[in-house]
């Protein structure tokens, strides 16, 4: 499904708050020859073709625009991906699907199979997993800087937005999971959830995530929030020899460095609890920014041009989805949920999804 630079046309499917930062994104981005949003308001200005802004062509239905695209960006809420995106891959086109991919492991499996089977690219928006200071983060993680890593600490609260279909976790914390997936280099075995619904009678607004990476003796904790008065966007890193701290709402100094430690005690039965500590100087190594999403974009529209695989791929969007889903039953049967678990259940109930997508309207 080879595209030609210069040629590739962009559908943005739900040019709302963060869909229309995609068509902002991508009017800039090299090798793309036309942005087209598609939004169901358009349909209010007129039937056909329309512009929803100068130079950009405009459609009400995603079936009006497939066969104006080569590819599609999916940024609707998070109960629509799986059918938009399975209906944008079986016209051929390629996908970008903002997070999460799909709101079950057995959707975001056949999404997954769909794109290999139709030879398109298929990239889910983790927009973290291109941000020069994650990378940094990841780096320090790695490459044992902070000595045997203890565990990670992340924070994504703020007062709002609420949503209507998807509850907090599914909202703020599927960047968390894609942020610990992409430090560690692993992927959780368990998650245990504790959440609560403060102000909207469906949708839990305040929740803690627990991810253990059994293989790495290492655990994620998520605290996640709709209900809080400061907007924090903050990952702590926690180990043997240091410590690292990635803030997303700090204008300089993204990453700090402390060297910092608890020293376990030597066994001769000091005074106290015999913890000692080290207590050393603060670096905030220098990262160089370039906006995530326009890195992501860009990567979108190489690959469609290249033919070639993104480095966050159809895989990563699925096991964020299947650590979701295992805090959803989390959540609903307060007890630790396995990945295994959930990849059992997705076996036996992924027949029967075939025949459901077949009959789903989109728009």
């Amino acid at each position: 499904m080879r595209a030609r630079a210069g040629e590739i046309r962009v559908g943005v499917v739900g040019v709302g708050y963060w869909g229309s930062r995609h068509v902002r994104v991508l009017r800039a981005t090299t090798g793309v020859g036309a942005v087209i949003g598609v939004d169901q308001r358009f349909a209010e200005i007129g039937d056909g073709r329309r512009e929803a802004e100068p130079g950009i062509a405009a459609y009400a239905d995603i079936e009006e625009a497939l066969p104006h695209v080569d590819a599609v960006v999916i940024a609707t809420p998070p109960a629509s991906h799986a059918p938009l995106a399975l209906k944008a891959i079986a016209a051929g086109k390629h996908v970008l699907v903002e997070k999460p991919m799909a709101t079950t492991t057995a959707a975001a499996r056949m999404i997954v199979d769909a794109a290999a089977a139709a030879g398109v690219v298929l990239m889910p928006g983790h927009t973290f997993e291109h941000n020069a200071a994650v990378h940094k983060l990841r780096d320090l993680v790695r490459g044992g800087h902070l000595g045997r890593l203890f565990y990670l600490d992340c924070a994504r609260l703020n007062l709002g937005l609420y949503q209507s279909d998807v509850n907090v976790i599914f909202d703020l914390a599927s960047h968390d999971i894609s942020i610990s997936n992409f430090v560690l280099g692993a992927r959780p075995t368990a998650v245990t959830v504790w959440g609560a619904r403060h102000v909207h009678p469906e949708h839990e607004d305040v929740a803690y995530l627990r991810l253990e990476y059994g293989d790495l003796g290492v655990r994620s904790n998520i605290h996640v929030s709709w209900l809080d008065p400061r907007k924090v966007r903050r990952i702590t890193a926690v180990g043997s020899a240091k410590m690292a701290e990635y803030d997303d709402m700090a204008d300089e100094e993204r990453i700090r460095v402390y060297d910092k430690s608890a020293i376990p005690p030597d066994g001769n039965g000091g005074p106290l609890s015999g913890v000692a500590y080290h207590l050393g100087d603060m670096v905030a190594p220098f990262v160089p920014f370039a906006e995530p999403l326009a890195v992501q974009d860009q990567q979108f529209v190489d690959c469609i041009a290249g033919d070639s695989s993104p480095s966050v791929d159809g895989s990563n969007g699925l096991a964020v989805v299947q650590a979701l889903e295992c805090a959803q039953i989390s959540l609903r049967e307060q007890r630790p949920v396995t990945l295994a678990e959930v990849a059992q259940r997705q076996a036996r109930s992924q027949s029967g999804l075939d025949a459901a997508f077949a009959g789903t309207p989109v728009g």
